[in-house]
């Protein structure tokens, strides 16, 4: 039994003492299991029992004509070893059922030890169901978005008639870009030959005011020499 001593205005407790130590008590409680004592006053019912034994005994071995009181000590020993057999027999049925009790128990653990390995593998399952919920839902939603980005977009026919209306047009841009390009080219050329034209052209002026500022020369040369050759006749005359 726990013993302590509060000491006053210190609130502090002494260390509990103990009637018995742990080992001592173990043994104590070994005894009392094994001779039925269930406290420690009073005499032990094995020990009384062993007293109604010896008394029987004795009285048996007497030489004296005890036969009545043999027979009243046979009767209060088997009394007393009746008595002890109840507890006995109580102890035995408890046993009994603590055996059957720990064989449920341990039906219901391997139970309980099935059901959770079940409960493991269903979560496992139901976590992978989710993945693939998570999966299913992500894809549906992707096509959900597509859905309204099509239904946001022009019917087919006037795509159609658009895409047709647009290739006329590629069509006649490319025509006229072939034909831009084939006038480009065309325009090439004449202004190629306009060159060459107008650098013919400024050749023969070139060559012409050569040869007019040549005759231009030679005319005024001789012109020149005809007015020297007019007043050599003068002078001839004129000393004649």
């Amino acid at each position: 039994m726990l013993k302590g001593r509060k000491i006053s205005g210190r609130g502090e407790t002494v260390a509990a003492n103990y009637a018995f130590g742990p080992l001592e008590d173990d043994v104590i409680i070994k005894h009392r299991l094994l001779t039925r004592t269930t406290t420690t006053r009073g005499e032990p019912p094995l020990k009384k029992l062993q007293k109604k034994f010896a008394s029987y005994v004795s009285e048996i071995e007497k030489d004296e004509d005890n036969y009545n009181d043999c027979v009243k000590l046979s009767k209060a020993f088997l009394q007393e070893l009746s008595t002890f057999e109840i507890p006995l027999l109580k102890s035995k049925a408890v046993i009994d059922s603590n055996v059957r009790e720990k064989e449920n128990f341990n039906e219901l653990k391997d139970d309980i030890n099935r059901q959770i390995l079940q409960a493991q593998a269903d979560i496992e399952d139901l976590k992978k169901q989710l993945e693939e919920s998570k999966i299913e839902r992500q894809h549906k939603e992707e096509c959900e978005a597509i859905r309204k980005l099509i239904a946001t977009q022009p019917p087919r026919s006037l795509m159609q008639k658009v895409i047709t209306d647009l290739e006329k047009e590629i069509a006649a841009l490319e025509a006229e870009n072939t034909a831009s390009s084939r006038l480009l080219e065309l325009r090439k050329k004449q202004f190629v030959l306009l060159l060459h034209v107008v650098d013919e052209l400024q050749n023969t002026i070139e060559e012409d005011e050569k040869n007019l500022i040549e005759e231009m020369r030679v005319a005024t040369e001789e012109q020149k020499n005809g007015m020297e050759d007019a007043g050599g006749v003068s002078e001839a005359m004129a000393v004649d």
